[in-house]
């Protein structure tokens, strides 16, 4: 286990995802130091406040450009000393410095079985293309988008009588098992890089990391 197991994590709304990550802290080694939001109103930082997390509400709107939010943002970030930072569902797109300062420490949960369906409405694609399986994968992440190194994926199989609603549904409660494992396997220690290579107890990992099925989640 490494010395420094804090993590921040990063979100704009609700706070479901952040939710997930701090009712499992507990049998994770992680620690949520702060919770940040870049909207006053989000519910998340209700859910981090009673959590007893640090919470920051850093209103993206009182801000000239990007660049000058984003360099406030790593201001408030670095002030707890990170081992990670973590995106849960966090709304905006980060600027190439902000992504530069944080290179291997950063960390965002997609919707899709990378790299298929990068971007927004994964559900709705996936449905459209035929795909037998759709999923969710943890990466590390990029200037590039949804093209980090994909850490941990979980997927499922696609019925015939699916909807993106019930799509979203299954792969949302996916989500919330594989991302907090895959931020203590991070801040444990356990997974490494060796340039382009991810590894997991030394071990290297394919493109598409440790890939496990929506039925083993449940066993």
């Amino acid at each position: 286990m490494t010395d420094n197991n804090r993590i921040v994590v990063l979100f704009s709304g609700n706070g479901s995802t952040l939710q997930s990550i701090l009712d499992q802290q507990s049998k994770y080694q992680y620690q949520t130091a702060a919770a940040i939001s870049n909207r006053p109103a989000a519910f998340g930082l209700q859910r981090a406040e009673k959590a007893g997390v640090k919470t920051i509400a850093l209103d993206h709107k009182q801000f000239q450009d990007r660049n000058s939010f984003d360099k406030a943002l790593i201001e408030q970030i670095n002030q707890f000393e990170p081992a990670l930072v973590v995106l849960a569902g966090y709304m905006r797109i980060l600027s190439s410095e902000f992504v530069e300062h944080y290179q291997g420490r950063l960390v965002n949960v997609h919707p899709s079985l990378l790299p298929k369906h990068k971007g927004l409405n994964t559900y709705q694609s996936a449905l459209d293309a035929g795909d037998s399986e759709h999923g969710t994968s943890v990466h590390f992440v990029t200037e590039e988008l949804d093209s980090g190194a994909v850490i941990l994926q979980a997927s499922t199989p696609i019925n015939r009588t699916d909807t993106t609603d019930s799509l979203e549904e299954r792969i949302k409660r996916m989500e919330q098992k594989v991302y907090p494992e895959a931020i203590d396997w991070i801040v444990s220690g356990r997974i490494t890089q060796n340039g382009q290579t991810i590894l997991l107890d030394h071990q290297p990992l394919d493109s598409h990391g440790v890939r496990i099925t929506e039925q083993q989640l449940e066993d």
